[in-house]
């Protein structure tokens, strides 16, 4: 057992949990917030839905011992909360709830669309609801509902919060900030040829991760071989697994698309990126946005690199700085640490690609043809390092 700290609903507890206990059962079990309901609890329905450090998290897959030292706000805790006291009032005027038990769920995330949307965008909001699953209502009102709050407190002059009020990024809960992690790559790319987006809607300053980590992988070539690669997108896409460009409008600006395999399961996301490179010390940034359409699940981040010479220029080592956001039903698998094992498999794959092209091993004679991306071979290879490393801990020294 083990003694956590907790501030829920701005009081401070202290709960005596076992490891394996989940945050929405001691809310309900140790403390009566029932008002935080269990649907599916395997963290799909958006029932269970609360704020953590002011995010919405969903609580039946959220271990408390992981929650310690955070700040949860239960729909209790929103009883005399602005925003949600004027969605109570639309979701009753716009007839959005029937039986109402994924309403305490759906108010928590659409509260977070309150804060954050600019304007009363359907698409945007739907998108921002796809994890809150209901039975009864056929989503209508609800999207009516959220809808009519924004718009009326942006008539009222009443702005959107850039980031819905958060300070740091990293997972929910983590109020330390972002994480930082050894070679992981492939969110950057993979985001920025993604989605379905206008290239001339593209803004920068628009885009705003939800989480981030630092990265780094080392190539055998100089600096500056590295990153005259870097402003050759066809050929970068070729190095990085699923990832292809179908246009290169201007210099600056790219469409693409990167497909996605897992088991059975496929995606294309398509979309477009912005480059902006510095040649005076070796670094850039690319920033995009996109979607696939099937899934209807939305992507957008940025990812900025420098090269720093090693082994007295011979060698480079590529530091990453990574944001990105997903929404939408690919997002429920989408865990962070599993994300994380994932980009280190990707980006080492990556590296090797690119060392490729550096070194001649490639002809620079033949079109660089897209390679597949098959998620799944890279999950069993992560799982299968993951029961390796356990069963020497196991073991001993």
């Amino acid at each position: 057992m083990n003694k956590i700290q907790l501030t829920v609903n701005g009081s401070a507890i202290e709960p005596t949990v076992e490891p394996r206990t989940h945050l929405a059962d001691v809310l309900r079990d140790q403390l009566d917030l029932t008002g935080t309901h269990l649907g599916c609890e395997h963290g799909v329905c958006g029932a269970c839905t609360l704020l953590l450090d002011g995010a919405p998290a969903r609580s039946c897959i959220t271990l408390a011992v992981a929650c310690a030292g955070a700040a949860v706000t239960t729909i209790e805790g929103l009883d005399e909360d602005e925003i949600a006291a004027e969605l109570r009032v639309a979701f009753t005027r716009e007839h959005a709830l029937q039986c109402g038990y994924c309403t305490p769920g759906m108010i928590m995330s659409a509260r977070d669309l309150v804060l954050r949307l600019d304007h009363a965008d359907e698409h945007a909001i739907r998108v921002g609801l796809s994890g809150n699953l209901c039975r009864c209502t056929g989503y209508v009102g609800i999207v009516r509902a959220v809808s009519a709050v924004i718009a009326a407190r942006r008539q009222r002059g009443i702005a959107a919060v850039i980031g819905a009020g958060r300070t740091s990024l990293g997972p929910v809960g983590s109020q330390p900030g972002a994480i930082a992690v050894a070679p992981a790559r492939p969110a950057a790319v993979g985001i920025m040829l993604s989605g379905d987006l206008a290239l001339g809607s593209l803004d920068p300053s628009e885009v705003m991760p939800a989480k981030s980590f630092d990265a780094s992988f080392t190539v055998n070539a100089a600096p500056e071989q590295v990153f005259a690669l870097f402003g050759q997108p066809r050929t970068l896409a070729a190095c990085f697994p699923g990832a292809t460009i179908t246009d290169i409008p201007t210099p600056d600006r790219i469409e693409g698309a990167i497909s996605v395999a897992i088991g059975p399961l496929s995606a294309i996301f398509r979309g477009s990126a912005r480059i902006d490179r510095n040649a005076a010390d070796l670094s850039g940034r690319l920033v995009g946005t996109g979607r696939d359409r099937l899934s209807r699940t939305s992507t957008s981040g940025q990812i900025s690199w420098r090269m720093l010479p090693i082994d007295d220029g011979r060698a480079t080592r590529v530091a990453l700085a990574i944001g990105y956001s997903l929404s939408g039903p690919l997002a429920q698998i989408a865990r962070d640490g599993l994300v994380r094992d994932l980009a280190s498999r990707i980006t080492t794959t990556f590296a090797q690609n690119c060392e490729r092209h550096l070194n001649g091993t490639a002809d620079p004679t033949e079109t660089p043809e897209p390679q597949r991306l098959n998620a799944l071979a890279l999950l069993l290879d992560v799982a299968r390092k993951r029961l390796t490393g356990l069963a020497q801990r196991l073991r001993g020294p």
